[in-house]
């Protein structure tokens, strides 16, 4: 196991971006303090075959001037908070209106365009990444100065794993989650990668993709990936394509109040995504109670890694996170971080060749 650190260009205001490569012997990924974003995860198979599973950028300009967050963290509130506002203890905050009359991502100012602090990790068995910064209190018009701390680490089993970690000074809600664009067959439509989701229900959402608090059953729908399913199959069905959140095993009728992430030691596989073209599987484990499964429905004629052009359903994305707009909603499971708790997310990617 090894990283290398080199420069992966500067910003305008002289700002240098670093660029740390992690590999064991098997496959790697690349990840920037620009935005805490991963840019590549590659695959070695023993062919002499590489796959860069990830779509991305090949230089720092395609991230300074994108709005998609490939790869990258988003946050404080990932997905949607419904009319860009909610009440906590009594006070309206309001937020940026960045997707129609609601709030995407964090807002204008997202976790995507801001620089992090990164330390290299290097044990026996893995190493990564630890990414810190201080998210100052007003910040997106969310409350509360935040330590927020994401790490990536790989291991020698091929297993990707993403923390992430906060504290705050004042009660906040508080989502993370990575925006990976995920393509197994390294370029082209995902259409004919196979899906199995451990999730029997979605959550149904208005015409502005804000959610009603109602689960679906997800038996006899287009949105069925209980059995292994291509995701070509019933696309058409459900619209663009998928942009849905699924209900994860961490939801259920007993605990739909528990708290936010505490403890990053309970996962629950969630996901198993293959395709046959490239022989490569990845698992998708986690802590959350929700995952946006979105088949990057709006990249089309976006000029990506090595001046490919990217189009609609090029991609998967399985964004693991609290339920959206759940600031909103006082029977979905809390997303508010109180002063002495540290939230604790985790999901991990393993990778099968």
């Amino acid at each position: 196991m090894k990283i290398v650190k080199q420069k992966f260009g500067m910003l305008s205001d002289g700002t240098k971006v670093n660029l740390f490569t992690v590999k064991n012997d098997k496959m790697s990924f690349s990840c920037t303090d620009y935005g805490c974003t991963l840019t590549s995860i590659v695959i070695n198979k023993d062919d002499g075959t590489k796959t860069d599973v990830l779509l991305g950028f090949s230089t720092l300009e395609g991230y300074l001037n994108t709005k998609f967050c490939f790869g990258s963290i988003v946050g404080r509130f990932a997905n949607r908070i419904g009319k860009a506002s909610f009440t906590l203890n009594d006070t309206k905050y309001q937020l940026d209106k960045n997707d129609g009359p609601n709030t995407l991502h964090g807002g204008f100012d997202g976790y995507d365009k801001m620089m992090w602090s990164a330390k290299e990790i290097k044990k026996k068995n893995y190493c990564g990444v630890k990414f810190t910064r201080i998210s100052p209190d007003g910040e997106q018009g969310m409350p509360g100065n935040v330590k927020l701390e994401v790490t990536y680490l790989l291991d020698d089993n091929n297993n990707l794993t993403c923390y992430y970690t906060a504290t705050s000074d004042k009660p906040t809600p508080i989502n993370i989650t990575n925006h990976a664009y995920f393509n197994l067959a390294g370029k082209g439509s995902v259409k004919n990668h196979t899906v199995k989701m451990n999730s029997d229900y979605i959550l149904e959402v208005d015409s502005k993709l804000i959610p009603t608090g109602k689960l679906l059953p997800v038996k006899d729908t287009p949105f069925d990936f209980t059995k292994e399913k291509k995701i070509g199959k019933e696309i058409k069905e459900v619209g663009v394509g998928y942009d849905h959140c699924y209900v994860t095993e961490i939801y259920s009728e007993e605990n739909k109040q528990a708290a936010i992430p505490l403890d990053s030691s309970d996962l629950v596989e969630f996901a198993q995504v293959k395709d046959e073209s490239s022989g490569i599987e990845m698992d998708v484990y986690t802590n959350l109670e929700g995952c946006q499964f979105y088949t990057g429905n709006y990249i089309k004629g976006i000029v990506g890694k090595n001046g490919v052009v990217y189009q609609s359903h090029d991609a998967f994305c399985l964004e693991t996170q609290a339920f959206p707009d759940s600031p909103n909603k006082p029977d979905f499971p809390t997303s508010i971080l109180e002063p002495g708790q540290k939230y604790k997310a985790k999901t991990v990617y393993s990778f099968r060749f």
